[in-house]
Formats: C-alpha cells, structure tokens, sequence
C-alpha cells in the first residue's frame, strides 16, 4: 500500500535504510537485521502509513480491526472531505455507523472512534501538542481507550506522530515462529525483542513492520505460500516451514 500524501512528521526521510556498521553494537540477533535488509531489498521503502493526514492514520487504525484494508478504503472514502477530528466528535453514532459500515463491526467502531477522538481532543487535535509529551505517558493513556489494543495503540504512536514504539501483529509473530526469530511469545515479548535489537528510530519501525505485513500477505499466509518468497532461502535464516508450495 502506497501513501496518498502522509509525511513522517519530519523528523525523518525516505528510504529507509539501516547502516548495519552503525548499529552493530546494538545488534543481539543478527537475522534482526538479516530479514530488514532482505525484505528491503524485495520490496524497497512501502511509505507507510497510507493516509493523508495523522487523524486518519487514527481513524484508520481503528477500522482496520478484525477487517481487510480494503474495507477500511471504502469507509474512509465514505468520509469525503468531512474526515476530521471535530465532524467524528460532533456527529451523531448513527450516521457515523453508516459512514463506516464497509469496515465491519461497525457498531463497535464507531464507539471505539468516538472515544479515541475524545483522546486527542485533550491536546486540541495537535499534533505538535502529542508529540511534546512522553511516549509511556501517551500509550498507557491509550491503552485506556475504549477499542484501543496494543496494536492499535502502537500504530497510532508510530504512524500517526512519528513515536519509535514498534507495532507487533499477527504477521510478526509467524516471522519469528518459522524463520526463526528467538523473540518469546506474546506482544510484550516480540515488541521488546525487535526494540531491543534495532535502534530507537521511527523510519526504520515503520518500514520493516510494513515489510513483515507485505511479505506476510504475499507469502506467509497461515498456509504458507513459500514459491518466490525472498526470506526462503537467505543466508543465515533457515525457515521451519517445509510445506509443499
């Protein structure tokens, strides 16, 4: 998925490359670094998040819960020119139900969107104002959000105002299970594992969750799909799955 216009807040620039003399030191597991730079060089720098502004890298957050993205499309694009923080707040539940009924789960949603929307409210939809606080701060209030998981949590931090907090799904955990990636098991475990072995930086997080996500939905599906998959037969990983392709 492309950008259609989102910038990193500025703080960083396109590509994402990581210098692997520079950080040696903080490397405890080198395939760390070894599925970066192969998934990198499969698919280059994915721009991520695909959104036009940080409220709806928000919005999109939520409504890509427990759907495909390009579910969360057509709900956004039910928004038309109205996808600000002030309309979600002001709207009434039904028709914002409505709006984003493709999303799925639209009920809940449109709760979980109110009461995030709330959320930023308390720093005036700024996203300076975000950015000045700590990140501990910002995602344990989060994490208090009616909705708001670890995931969604973590994705917002990242994508919305440029926090180095890395995004753990379902994909990663299948990275680290059959390449393997000595991480632990449990979100917790596999954020700590990939912060602990890359350094604190916002571009890199953000492209290699976005790598592990296009490679997962291209070749590491429940049922592998191993045929062209760019980590099969690199060097110093050996993948755990032998299944027919």
């Amino acid at each position: 998925m492309k950008s259609a216009g989102f910038y990193l807040q500025g703080k960083h620039t396109f590509p994402y490359r990581v210098n692997r003399r520079n950080i040696s030191q903080c490397m405890i597991d080198e395939k760390v670094l070894t599925v970066y730079e192969t998934l990198h060089a499969r698919y280059g720098d994915l721009h991520w998040w695909p959104a036009k502004t940080p409220y709806e890298v928000i919005v999109g957050a939520v409504l890509t819960q427990n759907t495909a993205w390009s579910n969360v499309e057509k709900a956004i694009a039910n928004f038309g020119d109205r996808l600000e923080p002030e309309f979600v707040a002001d709207v009434g539940l039904a028709e914002l139900i409505e709006i984003i009924r493709p999303s799925g789960f639209y009920n809940q949603k449109a709760v979980y969107l109110k009461a995030v929307t709330a959320w930023f409210a308390q720093y005036g939809y700024s996203v300076q104002t975000v950015q000045s606080e700590p990140l501990a701060k910002l995602r344990t209030e989060l994490l208090s959000v009616k909705g708001v998981g670890q995931e969604t949590a973590d994705s917002i931090l990242l994508y919305a105002f440029g926090f180095p907090t890395f995004v753990v799904d379902a994909y990663t955990a299948r990275l680290c299970e059959r390449y393997p990636l000595d991480a632990g098991n449990g979100y917790i475990a596999l954020k700590a594992f990939f912060e602990s072995n890359l350094p604190p930086d916002t571009a890199v997080y953000n492209n290699y969750h976005a790598l592990i996500v296009i490679n997962g939905k291209e070749h590491c599906h429940k049922k592998p799909h191993c045929e062209g998959c760019p980590l099969r037969y690199t060097e110093r990983i050996n993948c755990k799955v032998h299944l027919p392709s």
